[in-house]
């Protein structure tokens, strides 16, 4: 049987992860999403895009060991795995000291990810797919759950499309908007000088994700699997190729997202996960996210034509102001009225979205009262 505390901590933990960071939503769900799956992330964006901050918060609330640090093409392989022990080393034992360094991390944020060089790759590769370090005649388990890695572009070298490949989550983190830039500079002003969002206790523990994890292979994604595969379709008609690797592992963030969501049922909704995984290019990020806008139940669909027949009922209230009693048009308006509050019952019922079924009657009342007025203009209500 399912514990609902648990289903309820990785939404709790997400909300956590946000709350201090204006406009980083987005950001902080993708990461989630990646602890969630023991699956890799990186963030493609200028600097000052509250990265390594989210990867240090998400750390905090998880109590996890966390090591991050910046690469450059001069970085040594010392400094991420730690240095060769001397003391051993004199007698004949190779081996590094691994105290506080990647090897020993939970959770690790890597910097400028596409600066590491040939002998860092290497490493990286075997650390990210079956998370050892091969070093010299050493095999090194590490207890790494997620690599969070950030750059401020898309590598286009040949010898990085591995890394690059077995990043599976990749996400594209703008500068706020204008509009957002005041609550920028209140919470900026609040992290640097108050205690509000300090992190007293963690939300949950890297146990619980092991176990968030072990229910993702029981979410029921029937319903889903048929409409993935045309999206893979779609997507491959509009120039967007997904490697098998990463075609095989998107169910796997869809029952991810479907726990995020409290559920053990994937839906539509859910394959919005596409977003973050099929995208390569900068291009791509729109070009993806403007497709499955247009092709998913979501809830954003939903309250996209909710909005469109809420402003057509405004404006057909002032059609219905300036007719006369004899506009033999009122009484097609009543018919077609009618329709329509059919369509926003439906569209609410159908969404599963609590938000878009208030939003749904809410609109069935303007057309109620819209309805009124036409009688009252035709004498058939008074």
């Amino acid at each position: 049987m399912v514990s609902t505390s648990l289903l309820e901590l990785p939404k709790k933990f997400l909300e956590n992860l946000y709350s201090p960071f204006v406009g980083r939503e987005e950001e902080a769900k993708v990461l989630t999403l990646a602890l969630l799956t023991k699956e890799h992330i990186v963030l493609i964006g200028e600097p000052g895009t509250a990265k390594s901050a989210l990867a240090r918060r998400a750390a905090d609330l998880l109590n996890a060991k966390f090591f991050m640090y910046l690469l450059t093409k001069y970085t040594e392989p010392a400094e991420l795995f730690g240095a060769l022990d001397v003391n051993a080393l004199k007698q004949g034992i190779y081996r590094r000291i691994t105290k506080e360094r990647l090897p020993e991390s939970e959770l690790a944020f890597l910097d400028e990810i596409f600066n590491a060089n040939s002998a860092i790759l290497n490493a990286l590769l075997s650390l990210l797919n079956e998370r050892v370090i091969y070093d010299g005649y050493n095999v090194i388990k590490v207890p790494l759950r997620t690599l969070i890695s950030a750059s401020n572009r898309v590598p286009d070298e040949p010898e990085l499309e591995a890394l690059y490949d077995r990043l599976l989550l990749r996400h594209y983190a703008k500068p706020v908007g204008e509009d957002m830039w005041k609550d920028l500079i209140d919470s900026s002003w609040e992290l640097e000088f108050t205690e509000k969002w300090k992190v007293k206790e963690p939300v949950m523990t890297v146990q619980d994700l092991d176990r968030l994890y072990g229910m993702l292979p029981d979410v029921d994604l029937s319903q889903i699997k048929s409409k993935l595969l045309k999206l893979y379709v779609m997507l491959e008609e509009k120039g967007v190729h997904l490697t098998d690797r990463r075609k095989g592992k998107v169910l796997k963030i869809v029952s991810a997202h479907a726990l995020l969501n409290s559920r053990m049922k994937a839906t539509e909704e859910d394959l919005v996960v596409l977003k973050y995984i099929a995208p390569r290019e900068l291009d791509d990020f729109e070009k993806v996210s403007a497709l499955l806008s247009e092709e998913l139940k979501t809830p954003i669909k939903y309250m996209r034509e909710l909005n469109e027949i809420f402003n057509n009922i405004k404006e057909a209230g002032k059609y219905v102001d300036a007719a006369n009693e004899s506009d033999p048009r009122l009484i097609d308006l009543i018919r077609s009225l009618r329709a329509t509050k059919d369509r926003v019952i439906s569209l609410g019922r159908e969404s599963g979205d609590e938000k878009v079924e208030e939003f749904s009657r809410e609109v069935g009342s303007e057309i109620d009262k819209l309805v009124e007025k036409v009688g009252r203009k035709l004498g058939i209500y008074t």
